[in-house]
């Protein structure tokens, strides 16, 4: 047997030396054979295969693969050298079956079978067996009893722990001695330095000599005779050793050597589930060479990742090593030292000179962290007569800057770390080979790869259930970490409830999602938690179990079974080479929520099934696919849970792979019962996954009584309905039991029914509870639903027409014990339906509430939308106007409202004091001036014991500008009145005698006050007669060669005051050429300052003047000058301009009636044309509805806003329109949803309101509303800019 490992060695590597001619597919050697075996033996099935790649083999029992794992100690499964047996101990009956072994690699598969026969003693009725039935080797049947059994124990690292078990073998025979195997975690113990086994004759012992949390795990004592074998197990639980620093971590574990060269070792470990209070900073990694006492550090500084590269090693010595962790604590004691590992070349390889090496090949980074980057490679084919060495090259992405890693020793070893990489930088590796012969071409460099931890620390475990087991112990199990990627293990942690002070269950990471946690105080409640770990780190917490009390469980502590089988398999859709299958839920779940279902199926070929094959190898799927057309099949169905897989469904029934081309709909599905009294329930379906050739327009209900034959099936609906739910009225005596089914139709007709519904009794349970509404103090109206046999898993699942409402907008849910209730956001019509509430994991506690304009709760209906909570009255609404010196007043007024009310003023999120006064109800606050940090929304709130209210006044965009500009004016008038003043601005009247008196009237002069005047910028001194009597400057101007601009200052140590007068000739002054829709065409029209006959005006088209006619006119109405086209046409398209001349000067308006801006007024036209010409028919009653009724954006909308980053703006319209306008806002000319981010409202049909939290400056752009009904359609447009500003603005004083 010691030469076994060398020729398998010897078969390997010349197999890998012509690898292509020797891959085949699997073939048995030896072939399993059959047994019939007694109960309580155990019976080995071996066989011999022979394959190349090796294969994978798999061990099946009735075609349903079996685990070791799923039953420890049941089966045990072993492959060495192309050998491979599979032990099945303690047979029962339910171990006959036929059992399989599949072989299968690259090349194909291949399987072998044998049967196991277990008799009963207790059926051989005609065969008289002896008491003790004789040994087939010696003769003597023996009879072992392990008695004297070791428990759950206990131990600290560094401690001495002894543990076993006495056993009885009878006959007693002194020459045949059992066989005493001890198992860790199902691996055979040997003995070592560590584990001493002894056995006395009639015990065994297992002494474990300094602890390690290494030895932590499942002990088992196996006793084996000729006649069979008897175990027996314990699990032992190590703790973490006192640490030589007060809050230092626990010490790493299992520490191991990997990948070991001439040069290099990977040492990796597992992470302690002890950090001491404060998190692990990271490891340090020790190595001493066999034979010495003297450890040496091989890193600087600490690595957080579980795994590290150990180099400059000396050919030919032997290495172990240990791990210790540190926190800013301290550090760990450390780990258990690891086996002794050689530094050398793993294989013997063949070895040339003279010959310069060839490329390396399949260079790849086989690991890459944060740290370190670890490159592997193969030797080149060609590589002279000597042995190669390596230089390693590396350069950043993106460039061809190759830079030598190890320039001044080559490496030995066809792997090396590189160090001292920048993180987040990408990177490119090559390699060289070399000899005395020189050094040979680089190998091809390897994709870029970006340094950083590829594998991340898992994620936090799910659900933690705890179930009651022993006195003292109790069986937890949780939901698996989500892609969780090298997973070592899990950590369980356990604290009485209510103390929050945790302590491990387990010292040694457990690979399975279940734990029995030992060691805790009877009648004491606990709650558990949970954590991942793998090589990256240890995950967050799981969420905290409920707390449970430790007692035994009844009948002994039954854990979470697997599910039953489903059954009712049916088909719902088949195209040519798949299937959808519906089934139904089995009927005992196992204790546990089921989390999917498997699906095998098998072809039937001339009615003779075939094997079973896997369809879904993640229970997600129902559609079964890569079937064959035309091919018959059946199906067999697996639910799973947290236990486990359950058994399979019996096989359904046969059905054929072809497409479906009828023209009505298939089955509906998932059929469910809900809401079960005397006299009504509610039944919910699913529409069929076949449509047929049109959409499903309605469905069909039918019943009959349970017992009945197939010919009683009756209609519920004569008209179908098109919901997937109907309540159904039975008119029967309570008590009766009824079936359901249900048909979908299209247009072409009524398709097939679905399978029925389990049996229903027609009664109402005991202790059944409707919804309730109820209205409090404050006016929240809320859904209250109570159930009275809750179990641990139990949720209330409300729902809304039958649909689940997971997070709802308009509504609260809101569960506290055996109630639950769904409380009204904001009451509206918006709210009407069906309201249903379902409670998992009881027998169908289930109720339902409706509300509708219909029903009979007219009074909660009244009280649903127009809710009667407390409010404080208000005579008038939040105002602002201007005070003198420019200051803002902010103010509105309560009717009533007590000395105990309180007020807030809230600005963008922001709270502010002010004045109120409590006689007159005024509430008022005060700014002295506004800046653009006050742009905003602007809030009184109000609050007097239970009664509220609040008032809001929005100053944003041009309304703020236009506030703003009126404050800094009146500012600067109190600081202009306050030296001499113009109480009238300077003017102009013509006297009788054709004078020009220039005039205007001025207050606060003192005698040293001075009135200057001035022409053109020059003052007036001669030739002028000055006037200044009460109050009044005057200036006559005799000629008219005297026009120009006046100006007249007064000034004196208080201050100067200016006015100035424009009298040259305006008649050059003009507004821009405007386009007009009227209901006879379009009109262009601008205003001028003054207009008298004197003043020529031209208009072209085209730049031509017009030629006027009937169709198109001009005229004069005041200072507007317009010109009418009547009946616009495609020629009346272009550019027009207007000229003015006054002898002296002119000036050119022009306009673009062209593109958009014809179409637009052309549109307008002929509406307002319709309008009036309906009107003559119908009256002004048509005008007045068409206005009234289109939907307008009324206004509250500014142009432009400006606002700094990090505030909220909140812009308020008023939206008008019957029937009520959709509305839909856009941003940048794209329609927007809303968000946390961007809040959209439109309440009450007339107000739209628009929010954006926390503005950031990609909020800047482009923002519109669009509004519509069936009468027309009108948008408004703003424009929103967000600027960050120089500094952060200081708290602005109110």
């Amino acid at each position: 047997m010691a030469a076994c490992p060398q020729i398998h060695e010897n078969e390997e590597y010349h197999k890998r030396l012509n690898e292509d001619s020797l891959m085949h597919t699997p073939e048995f050697v030896i072939k399993p054979r059959s047994h019939t075996v007694w109960e309580k033996q155990c019976v080995r099935l071996h066989c011999t295969i022979s394959g190349w790649p090796e294969p994978r083999v798999v061990w099946y029992k009735n075609n349903v693969s079996i685990d070791p794992m799923a039953k420890p100690g049941k089966y045990k499964v072993e492959s060495s050298y192309s050998v491979h047996s599979l032990e099945i101990n303690k047979c029962d009956f339910d171990d006959t079956a036929q059992y399989r072994v599949s072989a299968m690699n690259s090349k194909g598969e291949t399987s072998a079978f044998a049967s196991v026969v277990v008799k009963s003693r207790l059926l051989t009725h005609n065969v008289q067996l002896p008491q003790r039935s004789p040994c087939l080797e010696y003769g003597v049947k023996f009879e072992t009893h392990i008695v004297e059994k070791f428990g759950v124990s206990f131990g600290r690292e560094g401690e001495t722990l002894s543990f076993g078990c006495s056993v009885i073998i009878y006959p007693s025979l002194q020459r045949f001695q059992p066989e005493i195997e001890w198992y860790r975690d199902d691996k055979l113990l040997v003995q070592s330095k560590w584990v001493q086994m002894h056995w006395s004759g009639d015990r065994a012992t297992l002494t474990l000599s300094h602890l390690n949390k290494e030895d932590e795990g499942l002990y088992t004592l196996r006793v084996i005779t000729k006649s069979g074998f008897e175990t027996h197990s314990a699990y032992v639980f190590v703790r973490d050793a006192d640490a030589e620093v007060a809050g230092a971590p626990g010490a790493p574990l299992d520490v191991q050597s990997l990948d070991a060269n001439k040069d290099y070792v990977i040492v990796t470990w597992k992470q302690p589930a002890v950090d001491g209070g404060s998190p692990i900073l990271g490891y340090f990694v020790d190595r001493c060479e066999v034979g010495m006492t003297h450890w040496f550090q091989c890193n600087d500084t600490p690595v957080k990742f579980a795994r590290f590269p150990v180099t400059g090693l000396v050919e030919g010595r032997s290495y172990v090593f240990r791990v210790r962790a540190v926190n800013k604590a301290g550090m760990s004691h450390p780990s258990r030292v690891s086996e002794p590992v050689a530094a050398m070349d793993p294989a013997d390889r063949t070895r040339k000179e003279g010959v310069v090496p060839g490329r390396p090949r399949d260079l790849s980074v086989i690991e890459a962290t944060k740290n370190y980057v670890v490159l592997s490679w193969k030797p080149p084919g060609d590589k002279g007569h000597e042995g190669v060495m390596y230089y390693v090259e590396k350069c950043v992405s993106g460039t061809d800057s190759w830079q030598r890693v190890n320039t001044e020793i080559p490496v030995k070893s066809p792997r090396f770390a590189l160090f001292d990489l920048a993180e987040g930088k990408s990177y490119r590796f090559r390699v060289r080979c070399c000899n005395s012969a020189g050094v040979g071409e680089p190998s091809e460099p390897t994709e870029a790869t970006t340094v950083g931890d590829k594998l991340d620390i898992p994620s936090a475990p799910g659900r933690v259930v705890p179930t009651r087991n022993t006195d003292t112990s109790v069986v937890v199990s949780w939901e698996a970490s989500r892609a969780a990627k090298e997973l070592v293990g899990y950590y369980i942690e356990s604290s009485i409830a209510g103390r929050n002070t945790w302590e491990p269950c387990n010292n040694k990471p457990v690979k399975g999602t279940r734990f029995i946690c030992h060691g805790l105080t009877t009648e004491e409640s606990y709650v558990f938690r949970v954590r991942a770990v793998n090589a990256a780190g240890i995950s967050d917490f799981s969420q905290e179990s409920e707390a449970i009390k430790v007692k035994a469980a009844i009948g002994g502590g039954i854990l979470h079974a697997s599910p039953t089988p489903p059954y009712g398999i049916t088909v719902l859709e088949c195209v040519r080479d798949s299937m959808v299958l519906a089934w139904k839920q089995p009927t005992f779940i196992g204790g546990a929520d089921i989390t999917g279902y498997f699906i095998d199926y098998r072809e039937v070929i001339g009615g003779v099934p075939g094997k079973w094959h896997e369809a879904n190898i993640k229970s997600v799927s129902e559609r079964v696919s890569e079937l064959k057309e035309n091919m018959l099949y059946q199906f067999q169905v697996r639910a799973a849970n947290m236990a486990g897989v359950g058994i399979p469904s019996l096989p359904s029934e046969t059905f054929k792979c072809e497409e479906w081309t009828i023209a009505v709909p298939g089955p509906p599905h998932d059929l469910q019962v809900q809401e079960v009294r005397k006299d009504s329930l509610v039944l919910l379906w699913k529409a069929p996954v076949y449509q047929g050739r049109d959409p499903v327009n309605g469905y069909y209900i039918d019943i009959k009584e349970a017992e009945a034959d197939f010919e009683m099936w009756r209609g519920v609906n004569e008209k179908a309905t098109n919901k997937t739910f109907m309540k159904v009225c039975i008119h029967v005596e309570e008590g009766e039991s009824y079936v359901f089914r249900v048909r979908a139709q299209n247009k072409a007709g009524v398709g097939k029914a679905s399978d029925p519904t389990e049996p229903v009794e027609a009664v109402t349970k005991p202790g059944t509870a409707e919804i309730v509404v109820n209205v409090d103090d404050d006016g929240v109206i809320s859904l209250n639903f109570e159930c009275s046999n809750l179990t641990a898993d139990s949720k209330f699942v409300w729902s809304k027409n039958y649909k689940e409402m997971t997070e709802p907008e308009r509504m609260t849910l809101e569960t506290k014990g055996s109630k639950s209730k769904a409380i009204f956001k904001t009451p509206s019509e918006e709210d009407l339906g069906i309201y249903s509430c379902f409670v998992t994991h009881t027998d169908g506690a289930s109720a339902s509430y409706t509300l509708s304009e219909e029903s009979e709760t007219e009074f909660m209906i009244s009280k649903l939308f127009h809710p009667s909570s407390p409010v404080i009255p208000l005579k008038t609404e939040l105002a602002v106007e201007l005070l003198e010196k420019g200051r803002v007043r902010f103010w509105l007024q309560a009717e009533k409202i007590s000395a105990n009310g309180k007020i807030e003023y809230v600005f963008n999120d922001n709270k502010y004091k002010m004045n109120f006064d409590k006689n007159t109800g005024v509430i008022e606050m005060f700014m002295e001036s506004l800046g653009k940090e006050d742009e905003g929304t602007f809030t009184f709130q109000l609050q007097d014991g239970k009664a509220t209210n609040q008032s809001s006044l929005v100053l944003i965009g041009d309304v703020f500008k236009q506030l703003q500009k009126e404050s800094e004016f009146q500012k600067k008038e109190w600081i202009r009145k306050q030296g001499p003043h113009f109480v009238e601005y300077l003017g102009y009247e013509v006297t009788p005698e054709c004078c020009v008196r220039l005039k205007c009237k001025v207050a606060n002069m003192k005698k040293d006050s001075v009135a200057l005047w001035y022409k053109d910028g020059r003052e007036i001194k001669v030739n002028e007669k000055l006037d200044f009597s009460e109050g009044v400057l005057t200036l006559e101007i005799t000629q008219v060669s005297n026009a120009g601009i006046y100006e007249v200052v007064l000034k004196d140590d208080r201050g100067k005051d200016t006015s100035t007068l424009n009298l040259t000739d305006q008649a050059n002054s003009s507004t821009q050429l405007k386009i007009q829709s009227t209901e006879e065409g379009i009109r262009l029209y601008t205003f001028v300052s003054y207009y008298n006959d004197e003043l020529h005006v031209t208009w072209h088209h085209k730049d031509a003047a017009i030629a006027f006619t009937e169709r198109i006119k001009s005229g004069v109405v005041g200072e507007q000058l317009w010109l009418q086209i009547s009946e616009p046409t495609e020629k009346d398209k272009g550019k027009y301009a207007i000229e003015f001349f006054d002898g002296k000067g002119g000036l050119r308006r022009t306009v673009e009636l062209a593109g958009q801006a014809f179409d637009d007024a052309f549109a307008e036209f002929q509406r307002l044309k319709l309008i009036v010409s309906s009107a003559e028919c119908t009256g002004n009653r048509l005008i007045i509805m068409f206005f009234t009724d289109r939907a307008r954006v009324a206004g509250g909308l500014p142009d432009v806003v400006t606002i700094q980053e990090g505030k909220s703006l909140n812009l308020t319209c008023n939206i008008w329109g019957d029937p009520v306008p959709e509305v839909t806002w856009l941003k940048n000319e794209r329609e927007m949803v809303s968000n946390d981010h961007y809040i959209l409202k439109f309440e009450s049909g007339k107000f739209a309101s628009f929010t954006i939290t926390c503005v950031n400056t990609s909020d800047s752009g482009k923002y519109s509303i669009l509004v519509k009904n069936k009468y027309g359609t009108e948008s408004g447009d703003f424009t929103v800019s967000v600027f960050l500003p120089d500094e952060e603005p200081g708290k602005k004083k109110k």
